[in-house]
Formats: C-alpha cells, structure tokens, sequence
C-alpha cells in the first residue's frame, strides 16, 4: 500500500510540474496566432495602397525595356506561361518547432504529389523547405530539399526574409534561370483549421488596371511621373511579389500558432483530468491506508479478539 501511495503520489507531482510548461506554451501561441492576423489585416490595407500605384504608372511603360529592367515581367496584363529553362521552385512554407500536430506532413505529401506531376510534364522542380521541422518530415518522406531555410523560433517571420528571397527570385526569373515559382503552404480556416495550398507567386498575376480604378467609366487624372517610370515598376513589382510571400508567411504562421494553441489546449484540459483522476485515487489509498491502520491497532489492542470470541 505504502508503493501504491508513492507512485501515485509521484505521477501526480510530475504531471503538476508540466502543468506551467503547457500554460507557458498555450500563452505564448494564443499571443503569436492574434499578433500574425494583425499583421495580415495590416498588410491588406498596405497591399491595396501599394496597386492603386500601377494606374499612375503603366501608361509610361510604352517604349521597349531596359536591360537592366525587369524586361521579362514588363508585359503587365499578358504574362507569358511559355517554359524556357524547364525550372521551376517549390517553396514550402512549415514550422521551425514541433508540438504542432500534422502540421508539416499535409504540405510535404502535397509536395511529393506535385513534384511527381511536374516531372510527367517534363518539368524540373527545385524544392526550398522552410522550417527546420518542415526539413525533417521531408527527409522521413525520402524526398530531401535542395535547399532550405530556417524561419524565427520566438518570433514571427519577418519582412526581410520575404524580400531577400524574392529577390532573388526575380532577378532568377528574369534571366530566365527558372519559369515559376510556386508557394505551398498551409491556410489558415480557424481555430485549429489549416489546408495546403498552392499559389504561384512568379510569373506575378497581378490585377488588371481596370480594376484598380473606382469608377472605370470615368478616367483618373493623369500623374506626372518625373522619374524613370521603369523603375517605379520594377521597385513596385518587386514590393508587391515579396509582399504577397509574406502574406503567405504570415498565413502560414497563423495556422503553425492556431494549431500549437489547440493542442496545448486540449493537452491542458487531459493534464487536469489526469489530476483530478490521480488526486481521488490518492485520497482512497489514503483512506485505505488509514482503514488498515486501524484494524492493525484494534488488532493489537485486542479488540476483534474480544468481538469475536465465542460464547462458552
């Protein structure tokens, strides 16, 4: 009895030394699942400022590109699909950290799938993994990176990172190194609700002019563009593609926290079950004890002899 009183006593002590672990955990996801869809939020509004700019500009880009101007991409409202090099980049977006859940499997099994299917188009996929945890579920798949990249581990993906790839993405593109680069990632649906998605983020499928005027029936007044109207495009393509990965970053960072949150959740509620289960057994082992205790002093005392001895 004393054992069963010791291992009981134990489990119960191990599992309220988790307990802030898993609150720490549940904290710091709910905090970081609210901060990315502010972020998202924001950038809307920023993104919709950013391409009311293509009207002012595109009426300037008439006459032939520059060399040193993203030539490729000049063709705004016809970009051509047609494959040049056979290249094509696969970017993945996962976790750096665990506790996530299936997290990372959904978009690599949806990675294998596409690799497969491009190379029947006899397409050559190059594969870039985001997220160390991301890189491991891949080498378990046998379907190593070529390369990859690591994401923050206490802080949200930034900007920077965005720009810095999609950097050199474009300047890839544009000397037709590679024909396209694909985004997949998991979307964010809710509380604990993700799918893979995959979007193309080279060639840019930017919106038509039209579009980004109020009233298409009545023509903006005209702007006077005093700089080189070829380097606004390039700065503004080159803004809006690394701002639509970030978007995707952040996305994907909200479904990482989202999912983290739920399972901290829902492992929280088992850890108080599992107390509540463990601290009624340990208080009938208790009681057991001290019913034994007893019948050993009344026992000793010769009290259940003299119950129960029998009448001469």
């Amino acid at each position: 009895m004393a054992q069963d009183l010791e291992r009981i006593q134990s489990r119960l002590d191990n599992i309220r030394s988790v307990s802030p672990i898993l609150t720490a955990l549940r904290t710091i996801s709910l905090g970081s699942w609210q901060m990315a869809l502010n972020r998202l939020r924001g950038l809307e509004v920023y993104s919709g400022r950013l391409l009311s700019l293509l009207p002012a500009v595109l009426p300037y880009l008439q006459k032939p590109a520059s060399p040193r101007g993203l030539s490729r991409l000049r063709s705004y409202g016809d970009m051509s699909r047609q494959v040049h090099s056979g290249r094509v980049i696969l970017a993945v977006i996962g976790s750096e950290r665990g506790l996530c859940g299936r997290y990372n499997v959904a978009p690599v099994e949806h990675a294998v799938r596409y690799v497969q299917e491009q190379e029947q188009r006899g397409l050559s996929v190059e594969i870039i993994a985001l997220g160390s945890r991301l890189v491991r579920t891949f080498q378990r798949q046998k379907c190593p990176p070529q390369r990859s990249q690591k994401l923050p581990v206490t802080r949200l993906p930034t900007f920077e990172l965005a720009y810095r790839l999609t950097h050199t993405w474009l300047q890839q593109y544009e000397a037709f190194e590679i024909d396209a680069v694909e985004v997949l990632y998991n979307a964010y649906g809710g509380p604990g609700r993700y799918t893979a998605r995959l979007v193309r983020l080279l060639p840019p499928e930017l919106p038509s002019a039209v579009s980004l005027v109020p009233d298409a029936e009545t023509p903006p007044t005209p702007y006077i563009v005093e700089t080189d109207p070829l380097r606004l495009y390039v700065r503004l393509i080159a803004q809006w593609t690394a701002l639509n990965f970030y978007t995707r970053l952040l996305n994907a960072a909200a479904s990482e926290h989202a999912a983290r949150f739920q399972l901290m959740e829902s492992a929280t509620q088992n850890l108080e079950r599992l107390v509540e289960e463990l601290t009624l057994e340990l208080r009938s082992a208790r009681r057991q004890a001290i019913t034994r205790e007893m019948q050993e002093l009344a026992v000793g005392a010769g009290l259940l002899e003299r119950e129960h001895r029998p009448e001469s």
